[in-house]
């Protein structure tokens, strides 16, 4: 998953946490890479119990990791779809040809 804001994709992990943060927007799971976290505001959704940020989005809820609230997801937001960043396809073809040995 790429980040939401400039596309920029993650690669391998090190040891360690990742520099990448996780959060919800319009009621979908998103990635900010390091850059982003740095110069941009995230414009993210907070808890409804107690403010927090530290969402995480997965089957349909969305779950405060600081206060524990669970709450269902609203419909509505889940059928905004987001465009694939540019180039994803090439990236994906040019994977697939390595995997499956194509010239």
């Amino acid at each position: 998953m790429p980040c939401y804001r400039c596309g920029a994709r993650q690669t391998d992990p090190v040891r360690g946490a990742s520099p990448w943060q996780r959060g919800v927007r319009n009621e979908s799971q998103v990635l900010i890479c390091p850059d982003c976290q740095r110069l941009h505001d995230h414009d993210l959704d907070a808890c409804s119990t107690c403010g927090s940020r530290a969402l995480i989005c997965r089957l349909g809820e969305v779950e405060c990791r600081s206060c524990g609230a669970v709450r269902m997801a609203r419909s509505d937001a889940l059928t905004v779809s987001v465009p694939p960043p540019p180039g994803l396809s090439a990236e994906v073809e040019a994977a697939l040809n390595r995997v499956l040995g194509r010239a």
